[in-house]
């Protein structure tokens, strides 16, 4: 089949690797889609997400059409459409044209959307539906999101205005994210601009001068920081990139705040698939009955190496304009 593989010298180039066969447990999907995530280009750059490097095929989320299964495989029929966070749980990754994966990490692909907005749900959906669940929330509640207009950002954004809690301040980078969550349901005095001078002061302004009992963290390092000093005393921070730095840390501390990690990869550790079915037939449900819509997303190109590139590159750079990018197979 063909795929983009990472090379002995840790470059990536246009291949073919064998097709897998899929174990007892698992299916064989056609990949139709699949999406891009920061940690594919950070896994060639980055110590510690190289570590969970389990194939030379990177790529951690997909939709397609199951076309093998083996013989332990009950809920799924060759022809059925999925979608699926693979993660490091697939025989390879997504920048290919099949993968093998469990069953008990597929859902059924909600069914109307394309595979293109189904392949840029998993990754995003996942976090945002854990973060959302993890929190229980209220209408009551005071919240910052940092780094709102990325793909978990704006995946959280919807769930929380869909049920009700609306008492909420954003912060972006550029015009054009503020305008994409203008378009969320957000309005002009809840959204910030980290940039501008007197970030703290303008944030705490937005909750009448009163610091905030959740700060939802998408960016760390300097942002954990803002966040550690506009929260209250015994608040919640929420860590969703394992970026925190020092003086955030001594902040939260000496502030007595509860601070809660979210990561997906935990429940694969622990082989607890049914939170990855469970999770993606939930977002299934919200979408079907249209609660949410599906993220923006921007198709890149097809399979090629060209396309895994452009849109590493695009990541990195911080160009993605609130869309979620995508390749079509």
């Amino acid at each position: 089949m063909k795929a983009v593989i990472l090379n002995k010298n840790g470059k990536l180039e246009d291949g073919f690797a064998e097709q897998p066969k899929p174990k007892s447990n698992e299916v064989l999907i056609h990949i139709k889609a699949s999406g891009f995530n920061p940690i594919d280009y950070q896994m060639l750059e980055n110590e510690l997400e190289r570590k969970l490097i389990s194939s030379p095929i990177l790529g951690r989320e997909l939709s397609g059409i199951v076309v093998d299964k083996g013989s332990g495989v009950t809920e799924f029929n060759i022809g059925d459409e999925v979608y699926c966070g693979s993660g490091s749980m697939g025989s390879n990754g997504t920048y290919a044209e099949y993968i093998a994966v469990p069953e008990a990490i597929v859902s059924f692909k909600p069914k109307n959307i394309s595979f293109e907005q189904a392949a840029a749900i998993p990754s995003a959906g996942l976090t945002s539906l854990q973060i959302f669940n993890r929190l229980k929330l209220n209408p009551e509640n005071t919240i910052l999101v940092t780094g709102a207009a990325g793909g978990v950002g704006s995946f959280l954004i919807k769930l929380l205005l869909a049920h009700n809690i609306r008492q909420i301040t954003a912060t972006v980078g550029s015009e054009e994210n503020r305008q994409s969550l203008l378009k969320l349901g957000l309005k002009e005095h809840q959204i910030i601009n980290y940039k501008e001078e007197n970030l703290v002061g303008n944030i705490v302004k937005t909750n009448n001068n009163q610091p905030f009992e959740y700060g939802i963290d998408l960016v760390g390092n300097y942002m954990s920081e803002v966040t550690a000093e506009v929260l209250k005393i015994n608040g919640n921070y929420v860590d969703v990139t394992a970026l925190v730095t020092k003086e955030a840390h001594e902040i939260l501390f000496n502030k007595g705040t509860l601070i809660m990690n979210i990561s997906n990869y935990t429940y694969g550790m622990i082989k607890k698939y049914e939170y990855y079915k469970n999770s993606l037939l939930e977002i299934k449900r919200l979408i079907e009955n249209e609660t949410i819509l599906p993220p923006q997303h921007k198709i890149i190109g097809n399979l090629s190496l060209e396309t895994v590139l452009k849109a590493h590159s695009l990541l990195k750079n911080n160009q993605t304009q609130g869309h979620k990018l995508i390749m079509k197979h």
